[in-house]
């Protein structure tokens, strides 16, 4: 079977989209086409259908929007290792969907080549049921320090004999020093397996760069495979690194409802507001640590975390305690998603040091409810109805911990004929785990409608589809595709 992996001069150059503009490319030529990233490390996840046996599993977000991109639902084999960071020094280790532990950096290192045969396994699987996998890589195979064990990069590529195209991004500069320096201090054996290049994010006219481009050519002996402008339509995708947060756009002129969100040091899945970013009668916002919550927000979100107990300190230490309760007192609403809805109660604990060193702290208080982290993790998909305006939505649950108390008998939704999250007696203080909730446009709608405006009524999923259909053409025309086919092995 065809495989194509890209690579890239490091982190946040644009593997991703391409890897799903790709991925839409090929699929709407006819073939059968899936995604494959070996190693992620993201706290943005999502939650797989249910496989043969019906289980589920989690992988990195990126690869679900891959997945969506080859029209083909998620599956645990699309990103086998996923590292969700914890702290500065260590992440929980999810192998195949499901959690493995919690490892710190040093032993990580040990412990990958031990993956090895994990990554190479998943990837058969997929190759057996493919005309096409591209694969996608993680950082940069220049990172030569990292090399020993890699499964992510040139030593997934090698043992499955995956040729490479590497990615550089021209918008952040030197890209000539990146690529033509990746191909210096790689191996030879390793620089063999890359068989082109590819620029991304140019901006302006492109024959200004044809003499770089063949500069890059002649000093790596690499293929020059084309250059893809600036993807404007990336903005409709979600993100996966939380990099992108601190370009979120400012508040727009007409814009007449506020919605912020504090940006927490191990904030997740946080594209579960890519929807309200998009409508054009809200102001949304996220507020990088050091800058105060604004007083006139109509609506403080607070995200899904990778580490509760953390972040609420982290919170505190910026001060957004006051804030919210400053807000909350002016008679503005506050929702919280999954490690958010934690925080919003009276108290959280961790009797078995799940997050870390074993402990308990009071929450915000903004709720009558308690939550233990303990237990299995919860990893399912959900539809539902908000219990308030009943709303419609999809999503899915990820998180460790069960909350529970007085509010909880005030659902904030109700999933099939199960009451789920809580709301405050007033109603202004809502939380739930259900990560998505605004991806339809029935619960969005509902949400801006008692914030005071209306809704554009567009369905986020049908947004993202039509954003990649762009993207695949832009490549088809910027990318020298009979190439990339060839090296795959299609023709």
């Amino acid at each position: 079977m065809a495989a194509l992996m890209i690579q890239g001069c490091g982190s946040d150059v644009g593997k991703s989209v391409l890897v799903a503009g790709l991925c839409r490319l090929f699929a709407n030529r006819g073939l059968t086409v899936r995604p494959f990233k070996p190693q992620n490390m993201s706290n943005n996840a999502a939650v797989t259908v249910p496989d043969a046996e019906g289980r589920v599993g989690e992988i990195g977000r990126a690869q679900a929007l891959q997945a969506l991109a080859c029209r083909t639902p998620p599956s645990v084999d699309m990103n086998p290792v996923l590292l969700k960071p914890q702290s500065d020094t260590g992440a929980q280790l999810v192998v195949r969907g499901r959690v493995e532990g919690v490892w710190q950096a040093a032993g990580y290192q040990d412990r990958k080549a031990a993956l090895l045969d994990v990554v190479l396994d998943s990837f058969r699987r997929l190759e057996a049921e493919a005309d096409l996998v591209i694969v996608e890589g993680a950082g940069s195979p220049a990172e030569t320090n990292l090399r020993a064990g890699d499964i992510a990069n040139m030593g997934f590529a090698r043992a499955a004999g995956v040729p490479v195209v590497l990615v550089g991004d021209i918008d952040r500069g030197h890209v000539i020093a990146a690529l033509v320096g990746a191909r210096a201090v790689l191996d030879e054996a390793d620089g063999e397996m890359i068989k082109g290049f590819l620029i991304n994010k140019f901006r302006g006219d492109p024959a200004l760069f044809d003499q770089g481009r063949a500069e890059i050519e002649q000093r790596t002996g690499w293929a020059d495979l084309g250059m893809a402008p600036w993807l404007a339509d990336a903005r409709s995708l979600p993100a996966e690194d939380a990099v992108v947060l601190d370009r979120t756009a400012g508040p727009g002129a007409e814009r007449r409802v506020r919605i912020v969100v504090p940006m927490l040091s191990r904030i997740a899945n946080f594209d579960d507001f890519d929807p309200l970013r998009h409508e054009p009668g809200v102001d949304f916002g996220f507020v990088p640590p050091g800058q105060a919550l604004p007083g006139d927000a109509d609506l403080v979100i607070l995200p899904g975390t990778k580490a509760t107990l953390a972040d609420l300190a982290f919170l505190r230490a910026q001060g957004w305690d006051v804030d919210i309760a400053a807000h909350v007192r002016r008679g503005g609403r506050v929702l919280g998603v999954c490690g958010g809805y934690q925080m919003l109660g009276r108290t959280i604990s961790d009797p078995d040091g799940i997050e870390g060193v074993a402990g308990a702290a009071p929450g915000l208080g903004l709720l009558d409810v308690e939550t233990v982290l303990a237990g299995d993790k919860t990893l399912r998909r959900v539809e539902g109805q908000m219990a308030a305006s009943g709303g419609a939505f999809e999503g899915y649950e990820i998180h460790i911990g069960r909350t529970d108390g007085p509010d909880a008998a005030r659902p904030a939704a109700c999933i099939g004929d199960q009451p789920h999250g809580a709301t405050s007696a007033d109603g202004k203080i809502t939380g739930l785990y259900v990560h998505g909730l605004f991806d339809r446009p029935e619960a969005r709608a509902a949400l801006l409608a008692e914030l005071g405006t209306e809704s554009s009524g567009v369905d986020q999923t049908v947004r993202v589809d039509q954003a990649l259909d762009r993207i695949a053409a832009v490549l088809e025309t910027h990318f020298d595709i009979a190439a990339l086919s060839r090296i795959a092995g299609l023709t």
